[in-house]
């Protein structure tokens, strides 16, 4: 591992196309265009599904089989297509497979997850449905979606590096390029700066994730000066306040 340190303390592996700050550019950008197609796919179906409480145990099948693919074949396998090739598209479509499970099991149970007897007192404020999900489900699902969406960023940017394989640079370039000619001291540096990554990147969401998780908590708590009667009619700054003196106290739901 000494001369691992020694590779990487080396400036002329700091500049230039093939230097690590362009790498880690190229690894993100292929991360995170990978991570908004899987948000795309994921987001919309799974909050759905969870809101209209339907297609559950499909969802579960998915993403267990989606689990079970493995990215390698998957980066093969969309290569051998003649309409993406051998290129960081193939890289791209088999990362935002690999996303999916987590982000839609994780949304779709946080939105099963909120508390019925919410969602009732809720509608018997008058909320329409939409108004449901957007002020009700939406903030008290958000701690578990958001964690959905932290594993499967942590797992696509460390499972990058196959866009090394394909020629798209990557972080992953110096992992295969070191195994290739023997140079082991480039390729465990290739290794060390992937894990680096990972565990920042993770570290950040892990904050990121902290704050929604604080912020819907004080969305939830209760607050002073709204209405159930103005709030069920009123605009997007009218604070509501829903009362389950019953069971629940007071949930307070923002705009």
């Amino acid at each position: 591992m000494s001369g691992a340190w020694q590779w990487l303390t080396d400036p002329a592996h700091w500049s230039g196309p093939n230097g690590i700050p362009t790498r880690v550019v190229e690894h993100l950008v292929i991360s995170g265009e990978a991570m908004l197609i899987a948000l795309l796919v994921a987001l919309p179906l799974s909050v759905w599904l969870g809101h209209v409480g339907r297609g559950g145990t499909a969802l579960a099948a998915v993403g267990n089989v989606g689990r079970a693919l493995p990215t390698y074949a998957l980066v093969v396998i969309f290569a051998m297509t003649d309409q993406i090739g051998v290129d960081a598209l193939a890289v791209v479509l088999a990362l935002a497979v690999f996303a999916l499970p987590p982000m839609l099991v994780n949304t779709y149970v946080a939105m099963r997850g909120v508390d019925p007897d919410v969602k009732d007192a809720a509608r018997g404020m008058g909320m329409t449905g939409a108004q449901l999900l957007r002020r009700v489900e939406l903030p008290l699902a958000a701690p578990l979606t958001f964690a959905g969406v932290r594993t499967a960023t942590v797992q696509v940017v460390a499972t990058a590096t196959f866009a090394g394989l394909v020629g798209a640079g990557t972080l992953g370039a110096y992992i295969y390029e070191g195994f290739s000619v023997q140079d082991y001291d480039e390729m465990y540096a290739g290794v060390v700066l992937v894990a680096l990554l990972c565990v920042v990147l993770e570290r950040v969401l892990a904050l990121v994730q902290r704050a929604v998780s604080g912020r819907t908590t004080g969305r939830t708590t209760g607050r002073e000066g709204g209405g159930a009667a103005g709030g069920a009619a009123g605009g997007p700054e009218q604070v509501e306040e829903v009362r389950d003196t019953a069971a629940l106290g007071t949930v307070t739901v923002g705009p």
